[in-house]
């Protein structure tokens, strides 16, 4: 059969896509890119925020009307199969934590609904032309209140180290020269294995593969981190890792990440952060924040809003908190949507006067550059042993070059090949 893939959300989910793909072509089935063409479509959903939730439902709408088979698979079948049968009440769901039923569904002649997970059955993995995404665990260890993705991706489920180094020196010898490693808790990797093996021992053994290539490792929570902080400090420290540390936070303030249901303090926090800082002094701490979760009163707010004055974050994702169905988060007293738009636009402004401060330091300074991908017009994005993006003219892509950082701004630096 002909099958059209359509993805949304996160690496995760796109790696899901690669690995629902790859069980269909192994079934001799062909996947097309369009729908026109296609005898069954498929929608990879995300349910992480409101708007992106109704975009989905739009989306599902749209399709059923093509009158082919459709398949909704992804995070909102898992997180709410309810409202996904009664878009589409005709259209088989598999779950992001079932995709190895991905072929019963396209080949049934009646309706399939997968949402158990089971042992996964293939390694996902993104390449992108110069940059590959391997997740490495599905799932995660944490219950945040405010949370959909945990109803969807209900277990932790960590993929073989010996799958993840395969598929790793598979992709160098493609020609990735940076291996993003993934998961929704990087840092919770092995903790379903008995913790036989654990997150450093996959950086581990990730760097010792041949080829001229860079490690990136996505978030991980701060309670987890912590656990393995000696053996995080002792993988990091190989040149092929960049010295990149996504961590979220999501509050300053004790009382709303207990409300969160978050499992550190911002004590805690903060010494992770400075005890990276003292090993690694040019890393790039990375987090996210949640503006207006419930609990949050304007105190709450300045605590978050001090703790990105002290820590001064590189990178910040911010967001103002999006109810969710089914989360303990959503039946608790809401802020006031105006006072949360109010927060999210003086944290945008502060975390953009802090970033644009610290990326002015590096004007003046060289830098070892990795060129990864085009920009726009003639320009390359490049990234920095930290992964701070510069932009650069002139270079070929997959290059290492040394670079004089001439500019900044609050989300890049600009730089001259010396």
């Amino acid at each position: 059969m002909r099958i059209y893939f359509e993805t949304y959300g996160c690496a995760l989910n796109k790696g899901d896509t690669y690995s629902m793909m790859t069980l269909l072509k192994e079934r001799n089935h062909e996947i097309v890119g369009d729908p026109g063409d296609a005898d069954v479509l498929v929608i990879n959903t995300c349910a992480v925020r409101m708007e992106t939730e109704e975009k989905m439902k739009k989306r599902i709408k749209e399709l059923r009307e093509m009158g082919k088979k459709l398949i909704v698979a992804g995070c909102l079948a898992g997180a709410e199969p309810g409202l996904v049968n009664s878009l589409a009440p005709e259209a088989s769901l598999v779950g992001p934590q079932s995709l190895e039923e991905i072929a019963s569904a396209v080949e049934s002649k009646t309706k399939v609904i997968s949402l158990a997970g089971k042992s996964p059955q293939i390694l996902p993995r993104v390449f992108d032309g110069l940059i590959s995404v391997v997740p490495i665990a599905d799932g995660c260890a944490g219950s945040c209140n405010f949370c959909i993705t945990k109803l969807a991706r209900k277990n932790l489920r960590s993929y073989p180290l010996r799958a993840i180094v395969s598929t790793v020196r598979e992709l160098v010898n493609r020609g990735a020269k940076e291996i993003e490693l993934s998961g929704q808790d990087t840092a919770a990797y092995g903790l379903d294995l008995e913790g036989k093996v654990s997150l450093p021992q996959v950086v581990n053994e990730v760097t010792s593969v041949d080829g001229d290539f860079m490690v990136r490792v996505g978030m991980m929570t701060p309670e987890l981190a912590w656990r393995v902080l000696d053996g995080i400090i002792e993988a990091w420290s190989h040149p092929k890792v960049y010295k990149f540390f996504h961590i979220p936070v999501q509050s300053g303030n004790d009382e709303v990440l207990r409300v969160m249901n978050r499992k550190y303090r911002v004590e805690e926090f903060k010494e992770l952060v400075k005890e990276l800082r003292r090993k690694f002094p040019l890393s790039n701490i990375t987090t996210d924040i949640i503006i207006g979760h419930p609990g949050e009163d304007e105190e709450a707010f300045q605590d978050t809003l001090n703790l990105i004055r002290e820590l001064r974050f590189e990178r910040i994702h911010i967001a103002m908190y999006s109810l969710r169905p089914n989360t303990r988060s959503a039946m608790m007293q809401q802020v006031p949507g105006p006072e949360k738009k109010e927060r999210l636009r003086r944290a945008i402004e502060l975390y953009e006067k802090v970033s644009h401060e610290v990326h002015r330091e590096y004007v003046g300074k060289t830098f070892r550059v990795l060129a990864l991908e085009k920009g726009k017009g003639n320009s390359i994005i490049g990234r920095t042993i930290n992964y701070i993006p510069v932009i650069l003219q002139g270079v070929e892509l997959g290059k290492w070059y040394d670079v004089k950082i001439t500019d900044s701004s609050f989300f890049d630096l600009r730089g001259e090949v010396l």
